[in-house]
């Protein structure tokens, strides 16, 4: 008799949530903190997490996040406490259906027995979680900024001891909420202040709250409202494309940003003798953008900076050497930029960078596998600046094959398409990654491997020859052509 498709689902599904079950009644949480460091457009929460193992072979650890917090996360990563290496991590089955908390699997590097402990580290980085507040400001006001988050740590297990930290950029903390209902959880006052650091708790003997009826019940939400001294910029759109030549031995790279100040934004109307006078005393509001400062790689040349009017000459450029492969120098280049005009809140900015770099600082040869390698950065990193969409394209020599592309992390899609440009005959291959919420932890490169038939580094000379001979053979014809109507 034929088994029908519901019951093998209704099976697996049944047998998938008693595996899940079955990790959850494996550990045990003696301490949980939680520590936020606030910013501008981007805010880095690290947990910690001390799990005592309550059977033998316990090897996978399920952390929780909040629907919220889950949807402003752009980053997420877990380590063992003091180890550098990354541990793996996986979407956990059925993770935010019905309401429910997102669950994440992490794979330990080795089964814990029981009453065994180790510390576990989960960082993450969420965009766009802070808000001006107030929303306009005038141009000499001060810039405050609201962040918003849940009070307890979610985690499917027992939890002995938790607490949370949020810390400020200035201990201009304007006003913070203080929980209530928390009886249950602690005896003592449910936040304290330490200059420019909120600890909520600590909230002691909590039962498992990976479920929709905790959230329900005791989750609550704390806001935070504290001054912030930086601009908080944000880069709506970035086109980077990468070409890579290898007969003039150069990687050209060129950004084209669309750059917006995400601070309060401007009350009444902007006075130019205002801005000159902040200026000559060097006291700038915070939320004025007047300049970018952007990190290189060494031995760039041929640098350009120019915006829908022409080129900017407002800048400043201090270039490093190149770096020997394999040395453990970490020099770079310093490019001062300067709009031609100061960004207020809510204002934008479109510029154009670019820059040519040696094709040997990026790129080797592989000579048993017959293959070119190259990597190519995924972008120039800001701090404190979140990218909302980024489209990076790289360009191959004209006659790569088999082309293999190891970008650092998953894109959102990923293309190949045919570029031309002059001198080509078929057309250059091209690979273009689209990429969503980048932040300063996504400054990986992607690594290209393809080859080059012989033939194919003739392919240019030999269209530039024939180019050339063309145009002699029809200057050869054309003086040999009498064009006169009449002749003498």
């Amino acid at each position: 008799m034929a088994v029908r498709w519901p019951l093998i689902s209704f099976l697996f599904t049944s047998w998938a949530v008693l595996c899940h079950a079955k990790a959850y009644g494996s550990f045990e949480n003696t301490a949980v903190v939680r520590t936020v460091e606030l910013g501008g457009s981007l805010v880095h929460v690290k947990t910690t997490y001390a799990v005592k193992a309550v059977e033998d072979q316990s090897s996978v650890y399920t952390v929780a996040f909040g629907q919220e917090d889950h949807s402003k996360t752009s980053f997420l990563e877990a380590r063992i406490s003091g180890k550098q290496t990354p541990l793996k991590i996986e979407q956990s089955f059925g993770s935010g259906s019905n309401g429910d908390p997102y669950l994440y699997s992490v794979e330990l590097p080795k089964p814990l027995s029981k009453d065994e402990t180790t510390k576990l580290e989960v960082e993450i980085v969420q965009t766009h979680a802070t808000y001006p507040w107030p929303a306009e400001v005038g141009q000499e006001d001060e810039q405050a900024l609201k962040y918003e988050t849940d009070l307890f740590v979610l985690s499917p297990y027992k939890t002995l001891e938790q607490r949370t930290k949020i810390r400020s950029p200035s201990p201009g903390i304007l006003s913070y909420t203080t929980p209530e209902d928390v009886q249950d959880f602690t005896f003592e006052a449910p936040v304290t202040k330490s200059g420019a650091t909120l600890t909520y708790g600590p909230f002691k003997n909590f039962p498992s709250s990976d479920s929709q009826h905790f959230v329900e019940k005791r989750q609550q939400r704390v806001t935070v409202h504290y001054k912030y001294d930086d601009p908080v910029m944000e880069v709506t759109e970035l086109h980077r494309s990468a070409e890579i030549s290898h007969w003039g031995a150069n990687l050209n790279i060129q950004d084209e940003i669309s750059l917006t100040n995400a601070g309060p934004k401007l009350k009444g109307q902007f006075s130019r003798l205002k801005h000159q006078q902040q200026t000559f005393y060097q006291k700038p509001s915070a939320h004025i953008i007047r300049g970018i400062v952007m990190h290189l790689p060494p031995g760039i040349r041929d640098t350009y900076f120019y915006d829908l009017i022409g080129n900017v000459s407002t800048s400043r450029l201090r270039t490093a050497p190149s770096i020997p492969k394999g040395s453990l120098a970490r020099q770079q280049s310093v490019l001062e930029l300067r709009p031609r005009y100061p960004l207020m809140g809510g204002w934008n900015y479109s510029f154009t960078l670019g820059w040519d770099a040696p094709l040997r600082d990026s790129a080797s040869w592989d000579s048993k596998a017959g293959r070119y390698i190259v990597a190519v950065p995924i972008m120039t990193v800001l701090p404190g600046t979140v990218v909302d969409e980024a489209t990076v394209k790289v360009i191959l020599p004209e006659g790569a094959i088999d082309v293999e592309v190891f970008p650092p992390f998953p894109p959102k899609s990923m293309t190949r398409s045919t570029h031309t440009t002059y001198l080509d005959t078929t057309g250059r291959p091209a690979v273009t990654f689209e990429y969503s919420q980048l932040t300063d932890r996504h400054g990986g490169v992607i690594y290209l491997s393809y080859k080059v038939p012989f033939l194919a580094h003739l392919r240019k000379p030999f269209a530039v020859a024939t180019a050339f001979f063309a145009l002699f053979t029809v200057a050869l014809a054309a003086r040999r052509v009498d064009a006169r109507i009449h002749k003498k």
